[in-house]
């Protein structure tokens, strides 16, 4: 097992990045992180996976990857990610997206689909078409005071994250320990990044084989949020972990294995069967 974290520099933009796991793994997995997190937060899971490289990095704006001069959109971090690929001389990759992460992933994808090989989405939606969860959880999202602030994380991370999140302290203070924030700028750069995307007119051109895995106690992203990907992708499968909105961080075992099985057997396990949803279509 190996670990690599250093900085690139690509289109102007210095990126830091982490590879962890064997550096003879058979396959790559490419983790886009979620809003304000850095990629310190990806370690822990990473940790659990035995065949698989692990790939991930600070967004501009996140931890040590000094903040833009200039707001930028998924279609421009789609583009830098490339590059990261290229000079790390890595052609093929299994994609992984967290959160505002899998919005990322989901454009990574659609941009440079000859290079990847599969697409898991943990508790993410598709943008604006996104219906949203508790809307006062929401607003507490407004600012990176959490990842900031360890007392201000303690006091709303329970309403935020749920699941076991909503009890164990323990695990919420690792967690919040384990991030490096960056500063409110590239905070709100991320926002804007979202701001009028959508993945839902375009998901039915991604035909590499998708596993959406949510959380049945997510306070931010409830799970019709994955039906609706699920119905628009043609080769999709959706697991309901039993946890909340960071099931990586409680439960990393539980979710390195079905990524893993997923991306190098196809397997999936209990799965939700596809009915006539109310959603979208």
């Amino acid at each position: 097992m190996g670990t690599v974290i250093d900085h690139v520099t690509i289109m102007g933009q210095k990126i830091r990045y982490a590879l962890y796991g064997p550096e003879d793994a058979e396959r790559t997995l490419l983790v886009f992180n979620g809003i304000g997190a850095s990629l310190d937060a990806v370690a822990p899971v990473a940790g659990h996976f035995e065949r698989t490289r692990i790939l991930t990095f600070d967004v501009p704006g996140v931890g040590g990857s000094p903040t833009p001069l200039i707001p930028y959109r998924f279609s421009w971090l789609s583009r830098m990610t490339r590059r990261l690929l290229d000079e790390l001389g890595i052609q093929e990759v299994d994609v992984a997206g967290v959160s505002w992460g899998g919005a990322a992933a989901q454009q990574f994808v659609y941009d440079h689909q000859d290079r990847c090989n599969s697409l898991t989405l943990c508790a993410t939606s598709a943008g604006m078409v996104m219906i949203p969860g508790n809307i006062n959880v929401i607003r507490k999202m407004a600012t990176p005071k959490r990842y900031l602030d360890p007392d201000h994380m303690a006091k709303i991370g329970p309403d935020i994250y749920g699941g076991q999140l909503r009890m164990n302290r323990e695990l919420l203070n690792m967690h919040a320990g384990s991030l490096k924030a960056g500063d409110a700028r590239g905070y709100f750069y991320q926002l804007l990044c979202g701001v009028g995307w959508t993945s839902w007119l375009w998901l039915p051109q991604i035909e590499v084989p998708t596993l959406l895995l949510m959380g049945g106690d997510d306070p931010l992203i409830p799970v019709v949020n994955g039906r609706i990907i699920r119905k628009r992708l043609p080769d999709a499968r959706m697991v309901i972990m039993d946890c909340g909105h960071l099931f990586i961080l409680s439960k990393p075992d539980e979710t390195a294995q079905r990524i893993e099985a997923f991306i190098h057997d196809g397997d999936v396990w209990d799965a939700e069967v596809p009915r006539d949803e109310h959603v979208p279509a």
